[in-house]
C-alpha cells in the first residue's frame, strides 16, 4: 500500500521532537500513538482499530525514518500483526526516489506468545522490505526462531532502564520510537526520565466505553506544547514535566 505525500508542513513541526544525540547511555525516545476523542487506541482488546487518516499514517512512517528502532508490546503485536517497517519514501531527486531504511522492531512478548515465521514482518523481512525483531522474554526461548535476537529479563527485575541501556550498547539503538500497546504508554507516560518526545495523533471519532482506554495512573503536565491540524486528525508533540 502506497503513503499519501507527507504534508510540507510537517517536517518543521515535528524538527523539536526528532531524535537528538544523548549523552547519558540511553536512545533518545519517543512515544507517539493515534487515539480517539475519548482517549480510547482501540475498540476492545485484542481488536485493530483504524483511527489515523491517511495523512497522518504518512506521518508515522516519516517519523520512523528518523528512529533506529520501534518497539510494541505482546497485545499489539498479536492484535495487529504489524509490518513495523518504514514506507516512507525519501527527497525525490530527478533521477530517482529513495526508501528510507525501516527501524529495528522491538517487541516485548515477556510469556513468548507472537510467533516471528508467518508474520506480516517475517514477510516483509524476506522480501527485504524490513528488519528481523528483536524480542523481549522472560525466560530463556527453547526454540530460537531463525534471525530473531532474544533478550531474557526475568519479570521481577524488567526495568525500562536496563533495557534501554542493552538495546544501546549493544544493538546500537540510538533512538527509539515507542507506538504501544495500553500498558506500555501508560507506564512510560510516567517516564519524563526515559521519554524525550510524546507525538499523539488525536483522531476525529469515538470508540465508546468498551473501548481500551489509555490515561496516566496520576496527574500529569505537558510542556514544550505544539499543534498541527490536519484534514480530519490533529497531532499534539510536547514533552513531559519533570514534576
Amino acid at each position: 500500500m502506497s503513503l499519501q505525500p507527507l504534508r510540507s508542513e510537517l517536517p518543521v513541526f515535528l524538527d523539536p521532537y526528532l531524535p537528538r544525540n544523548k549523552a547519558n547511555g540511553r536512545p533518545f525516545v519517543t512515544l507517539t500513538y493515534a487515539q480517539s476523542l475519548d482517549s480510547r487506541i482501540s475498540k476492545g482488546r485484542g481488536q485493530r482499530t483504524i483511527i489515523s487518516h491517511e495523512e497522518t499514517k504518512t506521518m508515522t512512517h516519516y517519523l520512523r525514518a528518523h528512529h533506529d528502532g520501534i518497539l510494541i508490546g505482546t497485545g499489539t503485536v498479536l492484535a495487529d500483526n504489524p509490518g513495523l517497517n518504514c514506507k516512507w519514501m525519501g527527497p525525490q531527486s530527478s533521477t530517482s526516489t529513495k526508501m528510507v531504511e525501516s527501524p529495528r522492531p522491538i517487541i516485548i512478548d515477556m510469556r513468548q506468545e507472537w510467533k516471528f515465521v508467518g508474520s506480516k514482518m517475517w514477510e516483509l523481512y524476506n522480501a527485504k522490505q524490513g528488519k528481523a525483531p528483536i524480542i523481549i522474554v522472560q525466560d530463556e526461548p527453547q526454540i530460537r526462531e531463525p534471525d530473531v535476537k532474544y533478550i531474557v529479563i526475568s519479570q521481577p527485575q524488567f526495568k525500562w532502564e536496563s533495557l534501554l541501556k542493552i538495546l544501546r550498547e549493544d544493538y546500537g539503538i540510538y533512538s527509539l520510537m515507542v507506538e504501544g500497546g495500553a500498558s506500555v504508554i501508560k507506564q512510560l507516560l510516567l517516564r519524563p526520565d526515559l521519554v524525550d518526545s510524546l507525538i499523539i495523533t488525536i483522531g476525529s471519532t469515538f470508540l465508546g466505553v468498551h473501548g481500551v482506554e489509555v490515561s496516566p495512573e496520576r496527574p500529569l503536565n505537558l510542556e514544550n506544547i505544539d499543534w498541527w491540524k490536519g484534514t480530519r486528525d490533529s497531532v499534539m508533540c510536547a514533552t513531559l514535566c519533570h514534576d
